[in-house]
């Protein structure tokens, strides 16, 4: 399970999303966990690697992009666009303190309308959301990465689609854009690793591998049709890291069920 999060440097209105000094923010596409067992301290080894990921980035990011696994909205992207969002408890069966949690980061209305504005000078129709919350897609990561919860958050959707090659256009789209874990066998994941981090393959072949994804082996007993939302947010980060050679990180992280693996990747 997962989302894909995207850090910004440069503010609402820059045209490139660097840091002050030129830093350049890597996008990650990172696990989750199981709803919030990693606050809740039944998944330690996602939690330690939320908790220490922070302090390999150049510097704190000035705002983060989120596109999360558990916003769909079928043919038109949503960013959350409100000065501040309440937190969207999207789970079940969990203690009643994991209803309880707050994040108060603050929103980025300006950040938002930059989102909009460069997908849909692209053709590519996207609207604010100034009611949905952050569901925990959003807030387990970063309630673990940044407690402090200062930097500015915005949350961008999937759509309903699952399709591969229109998720991997929508980070093209936006050269700007630049953080659910995959539940998969160990075929599946041994192929999508090959194919994320492979430096023998071009750009091209590996934007061919990734848009034929049913056909790799294992796939749909990995991710069953119409249930790979998991899977989507990687096919925007390569899309914005322009299908370059991705690093696989956090390989130790706790895995539930121990049959399925969940990928993590950083892209420069």
């Amino acid at each position: 399970m997962g989302a894909l999060c995207v850090k910004s440097m440069a503010g609402d209105d820059a045209a490139d999303w660097k840091g002050a000094g030129g830093h350049h923010m890597p996008a990650v596409f990172v696990n989750h966990g199981g709803g919030p067992m990693p606050i809740l301290g039944k998944q330690p080894g996602i939690a330690k690697f939320f908790q220490s990921y922070p302090a390999t980035l150049p510097t704190t990011p000035s705002a983060i992009l989120i596109v999360t696994a558990h916003w769909e909205t079928e043919r038109q992207l949503k960013v959350s666009g409100a000065k501040s969002h309440k937190l969207y408890f999207d789970y079940g069966g969990f203690p009643k303190e994991s209803y309880e949690y707050e994040y108060p980061a603050p929103g980025s209305p300006g950040l938002a309308n930059r989102v909009i504005s460069l997908l849909s000078a692209k053709g590519l129709k996207c609207t604010a959301d100034l009611s949905r919350g952050w569901d925990h897609g959003v807030f387990v990561p970063l309630m673990l990465m940044f407690p402090g919860a200062s930097v500015p958050v915005v949350s961008l959707s999937l759509y309903g689609s699952q399709d591969a090659t229109e998720h991997m256009e929508a980070g093209a789209r936006d050269p700007t854009v630049r953080d659910r874990g995959i539940k998969h066998s160990e075929n599946f994941h041994a192929w999508l690793a090959d194919t994320v981090q492979s430096e023998k393959i071009s750009q091209e072949e590996r934007k061919r591998r990734l848009s034929s994804w049913l056909e790799a082996p294992s796939a749909l007993e990995a991710q069953p049709r119409g249930q790979a939302e998991h899977l989507m947010p990687l096919f925007v980060v390569l899309g914005a890291a322009g299908y370059a050679p991705g690093r696989l990180l956090n390989a130790d992280a706790d895995q539930a069920p121990q049959s399925f693996y969940v990928s993590e990747f950083e892209f420069p």
